[in-house]
């Protein structure tokens, strides 16, 4: 199965070029708390330039349903990724409002963590990110792959946390995600590096045949 990609965080038109040119399956807007935050009107003027074949994903932490609402209704978005302590009944609230397809991360430090995978049915993805008590994300570290082994919900995933071109086929070999979120593994001093970016998209790409 081709594993979907996912460029995470971008903030600059020259990133919206680069992934453009490297073709990802998806591409991630920020609206939480972060140094690759968006304003929605910023947001805007990205998408605008965004391959309409390349679906947008809004990330979303512990936001307001107002706030979804709000993002969503500008056509910026594809998809509604929930990135905090979001409950189930919130996720379907989203995905009935908003007409857009949702995607629940959860950050995973254990097998304790993976009880609440199969608990949430409302999303129709999952993100499985690196438990940081400081962060909801970003973090750009890994955690044990190896928990994943036969302990999700079924649902397609999406992994995330400290990905990069040194381990992405490790990666992909021993979780057999849906797909890959990567954003600062495709960074250069805090920005998307068009080189990284087409590199690891080339590698992927490779892997999978």
């Amino acid at each position: 199965m081709k594993t979907k990609i996912k460029i995470c965080g971008l903030t600059r038109p020259q990133d919206v070029e680069a992934v453009n040119a490297a073709r990802p399956d998806y591409i991630g807007f920020v609206f939480a708390e972060s140094r690759r935050r968006l304003t929605p009107q910023q947001a805007i003027t990205l998408k605008r330039q965004l391959d309409p074949e390349i679906q947008s994903v809004g990330v979303f932490v512990n936001p307001s349903l107002e706030t979804v609402l709000d993002i969503t209704s500008r056509d910026i978005l594809d998809i509604v990724q929930l990135h905090g302590d979001e409950p189930p009944a919130f996720a379907e609230r989203v995905r009935r409002e908003t007409g857009c397809p949702v995607v629940k991360a959860f950050r995973i430090r254990g097998e304790e963590s993976l009880a609440a995978l199969k608990a949430y049915d409302q999303a129709d993805y999952l993100l499985l990110d690196t438990y940081n008590k400081n962060a909801y994300g970003g973090t750009g570290r890994a955690f044990n792959w190896a928990l994943l082994r036969g302990n999700t919900s079924g649902k397609p995933f999406f992994l995330a946390g400290g990905l990069n071109i040194e381990n992405i086929e490790t990666a992909i070999r021993t979780v057999r995600p849906y797909g890959v979120d990567i954003s600062s593994g495709v960074e250069t001093n805090g920005r998307k590096d068009p080189g990284k970016i087409e590199e690891i998209i080339k590698k992927i790409r490779r892997f999978d045949q």
